[in-house]
């Protein structure tokens, strides 16, 4: 059987002059800023404008443009032959598609619907869920199906916080940089949200920490020294916290050894390659930091590709529910914005 799996990510500039508009798609989102459209349009301009020059420094700081497309290739790649060297039954081809720069889903499903795939799994490269993210990527996905007549048997993998293998690629990674180091301080850094998000029930907080939880656990140390905090904080709203920048200046202040892990993102782009390993070992070091470590993010870890694989192939329609949740991941019932999650 033929069948087609769906990459999100969220996408970024492929040059500086398209700088402004990968961020005016990025805030005309509703995900984003929850607006009529007559109110978020010239908003999401006006943002966009404003924020541009800031953001096209960021990108002059890792050559011109943002890595995330290739790098999800290189992913797309590695995991289709992954998926057809594991089985016979089934043809698998893989299509990326980035929420607010090209591919465009409404591109992308142009190609989908000559492959004519008979199932189509959705797998946003977000491990933890977010209606801002994973839910945006979906929503848009299924609502140009519609327009395009498009009637495919489709599921969606929405999340795999405590995957098995997802958390054995980051505790590898983790150990590779931590096995001959003392006097540490690991961050476990995550994109952060506004409180209000959180509040309404999205369950991303809850589980970015089940992510840091079963990852401690898997490396087992001893007083392990840790902490989990936001990094990428903007505007006015009140976010979710501690602030990563915060936690840095605090560690750094008592010549801790500062050693970042990346704990949602599984591709190096902006916010690994300038804010973390840039613009946050910077403020390390003027605040006394003398050993400053990041964990690369997953990319094409083999664990990693290993567990999207397996969330591909042992899922089936009527048992998606029950596999997703077979790590003993169930959102507590006050979040509901998780669509194939099973609620406690």
């Amino acid at each position: 059987m033929r069948k087609a799996v769906i990459l999100f990510n969220l996408g970024g500039p492929d040059k500086l002059e398209n700088v402004e508009p990968f961020l005016f798609n990025l805030f005309n989102d509703p995900a984003i800023l929850n607006l009529p459209s007559f109110l978020r349009y010239p908003l999401a301009k006006l943002i966009s404008n404003r924020r541009a020059p800031i953001a096209k420094k960021i990108y002059q700081e890792i050559g011109g443009s943002s890595p995330i497309l290739k790098l999800t290739e290189e992913q797309s790649s590695k995991l289709e032959k992954k998926l057809n060297d594991s089985q016979s039954l089934d043809e698998f081809k893989l299509f990326v598609v980035m929420r607010c720069w090209n591919p465009r889903a409404k591109d992308v499903i142009k190609n989908v619907k000559l492959y004519n795939p008979k199932e189509i799994i959705l797998l946003p490269l977000y491990p933890q869920y977010s209606a801002a993210t994973s839910g945006s990527s979906i929503k848009e996905w299924k609502e140009i199906s519609i327009k395009e007549n498009f009637n495919v048997k489709t599921i969606s993998i929405c999340c795999y916080p405590t995957d098995k293998n997802f958390i054995k690629a980051h505790t590898k990674e983790i150990i590779k940089i931590i096995k001959n180091l003392s006097n540490f301080k690991l961050i476990f850094s995550a994109h952060g949200l506004p409180e209000k998000n959180i509040k309404k029930g999205d369950p991303y907080q809850w589980q970015v920490e089940q992510s840091v939880k079963k990852i401690v656990e898997s490396l087992g140390i001893k007083n392990l020294d840790w902490i989990l905090s936001y990094q990428s904080r903007v505007g006015p709203l009140k976010w979710i916290g501690p602030s990563t920048d915060e936690v840095i200046i605090e560690n750094s202040k008592i010549k801790k050894h500062i050693v970042l892990v990346p704990i949602a993102f599984v591709s190096e782009h902006s916010e690994t390659l300038v804010e973390l390993d840039i613009e946050y070992k910077k403020l390390a070091e003027e605040n006394g930091c003398e050993q400053y470590t990041r964990v690369p993010a997953l990319g094409i870890n083999e664990d990693f590709i290993n567990a999207l694989s397996e969330l591909i192939l042992n899922k089936n329609e009527n048992e998606f529910n029950e596999y997703i949740s077979s790590p003993k991941i169930k959102c507590p019932s006050n979040f509901k914005k998780c669509p194939c999650l099973i609620y406690e």
